[in-house]
């Protein structure tokens, strides 16, 4: 890893060379490849900023926090550039996860003569929480990626079922009449 620690209107002292060189191996982690860090610390008034650019492979994380102190604002950074970097890796995996499967049918691996139908060929278990039906629209709204939720209705004890609409505005509740 090749850091770069440069001081505006303050001086970089050793203490605080060592502290972001050792909060910087959380990125680190991330890759295999040379990493290019560049650390730009200064003050405004009463405030200290870090400024972290990473660059890897051409691709570049940023981050620019503000706090009176210095070693909480390079924290905040860190914090910001590994969310920035999962992120990241996890559209890369799951771009590389569908361009596999696109090859594989290409390929022809992929036939039909083992086609499933009718069948149910997966399971997904999760906790059945009570709570009202607004707050279940709350979870629901919540979690951007589910289109349902099962709770226990609190005030008829029984199971529902909320779900988005197709305008991913509005939501319908499923109650058993008996």
């Amino acid at each position: 890893m090749d850091i770069k620690i440069v001081g505006k209107d303050i001086k970089a002292t050793e203490a605080i060379k060592s502290y972001t060189e050792k909060k910087l191996e959380r990125i680190n982690k991330y890759f295999d490849d040379n990493i290019e860090v560049v650390v730009t610390i200064k003050t405004e008034k009463n405030e200290q900023i870090a400024e972290m650019h990473v660059n890897v492979k051409g691709e570049i994380y940023r981050a620019v926090t503000s706090h009176t102190d210095l070693y909480a604002s390079i924290d905040k950074d860190i914090d910001i550039l590994e969310g920035q970097i999962r992120k990241w890796k996890t559209k890369k995996e799951r771009q590389n996860k569908a361009e596999s499967i696109k090859q594989k049918n290409i390929d022809g691996i992929d036939t039909n003569h083992s086609k499933i139908e009718n069948e149910i060929i997966k399971t997904i278990y999760y906790d059945i929480k009570p709570m009202t039906p607004e707050d279940a629209k709350l979870k629901l709204q919540e979690k951007y990626d589910n289109r349902f939720l099962v709770f226990i209705n609190i005030e008829t004890n029984k199971a529902n079922v909320i779900y988005k609409l197709k305008d991913n505005i509005n939501f319908g509740l499923l109650e058993p009449e008996v």
